[in-house]
């Protein structure tokens, strides 16, 4: 069946229809990464969003049980160049196209995707509708993707725990990877997930050493209610802020952020340390940035950049125990050069915890 990618402008692209037949609408944006599909249509930070994939083959090595970054794809929908309809690795348990329709999440292979992201490129992010129906494309009947409340959407209900490890790190989910509580699991943490809107006294009743305020989708600033629960809980524990939680630690503190025109998303993204002068290939996934000519009254001094065009990619407080970065340092997927910013994070929870015991 045909099916076609409209865009907010008016231009159409289009391609062969596979999964569910229904309308959808989102944000179109593009990832670069050769490699990570399942990881990044079930990334929490993709909600509201139809991902366009620049590598020409998507499914190749089909999906598998042990790469979700959550318990179902995230994405509204998928436009791919190719689709494999089979995944040729000894871990594959289902196809790409397979995954996509089952889950519900319409898949538009055989679209020219370069024109595509020439057009983002050029226009920027904006709303595009899947369809198989031209006739019935109506922009004005959807909800522009950032006046939604999308932590909300995808953030959990209930407080979980993972690990049982000697030092305590509170998750603050405001739409999390599971490779990153995988990854604190590894290194000896136990890790306690609690909603996004948990408040304060909830959270120190918990005990943690350290606070970490997760990746997540959408505009940080719809999320302005929660900043001053960020800001006492950042003066309180060791935090460390990924992605969303960056800019939200960067908000509370009384910075700024603004909108990328097409973002950074994908596996190769170079990232250099101000400090030391290393430079990191890192993976992301973000739409906004923190606006560094804001950073001079918060406290914060702008620890990594990002190489390509100059945007700010980590901070770390002049005073506080507080770093956030704009990545991803445990990858998934992409390159896990920065893995230990986590290495680091622990260090500033078991130096507060020894200061605690001697005091």
């Amino acid at each position: 069946m045909k099916g076609y990618l409209v865009l907010s402008t008016g231009e159409t692209f289009e391609g062969e229809w596979l999964g569910t037949q229904e309308e959808v609408y989102g944000e179109v944006v593009f990832f670069t990464g050769m490699t990570g599909y399942q990881e990044v249509i079930t990334d929490p930070s993709f909600k509201g969003q139809i991902v366009v994939f620049t590598y020409p083959l998507i499914g190749n090595y089909g999906v598998n049980q042990a790469d979700n970054e959550s318990k179902a794809p995230q994405v509204s929908g998928v436009i791919v160049s190719e689709s494999s309809s089979q995944g040729f690795h000894y871990e594959s348990t289902n196809s790409f196209s397979d995954t996509c329709s089952d889950s519900d999440v319409p898949l538009l292979a055989g679209v020219d995707t370069r024109a595509v992201v020439k057009r983002i490129r050029e226009l920027g992010d904006m709303g595009a509708i899947i369809t198989t129906d031209l006739n019935k494309v109506d922009f004005t009947k959807y909800k522009p993707i950032g006046t939604r409340d999308l932590v909300k959407e995808v953030s959990t209900q209930t407080i979980e725990q993972f690990g049982d490890g000697d030092i305590h790190v509170v998750l603050v989910d405001f739409g999390y990877k599971k490779s990153i509580v995988d990854c604190l699991v590894k290194l000896g943490c136990k890790v306690t997930v609690v909603p996004y809107d948990t408040p304060f006294e909830k959270v120190q009743s918990l005990a943690p050493d350290g606070i970490l305020l997760s990746n997540g989708p959408g505009n940080p600033k719809k999320l302005e209610a929660q900043l001053p629960n960020i800001k006492k809980l950042a003066t309180t524990y060791p935090t460390l802020g990924i992605c969303l939680g960056h800019q939200l630690l960067a908000l509370a503190f009384g910075g700024d952020t603004e909108k990328l025109r097409f973002g950074h998303r994908g596996a190769n993204q170079p990232v250099q340390d101000v400090v030391t002068n290393q430079v990191y290939m890192t993976s992301q996934n973000h739409s906004y940035v923190v606006k560094e000519e804001q950073m001079e009254q918060t406290g914060f001094s702008v620890r990594f950049k990002n190489i390509n065009d100059g945007s700010v990619e980590g901070l770390s407080h002049k005073e506080l125990p507080i770093t956030s970065i704009q990545f991803h340092p445990e990858a998934h997927p992409g390159p896990s050069d920065s893995e230990q910013i986590f290495s680091q994070f622990l260090q500033e929870m078991s130096s507060k915890r020894r200061e605690k015991a001697y005091a």
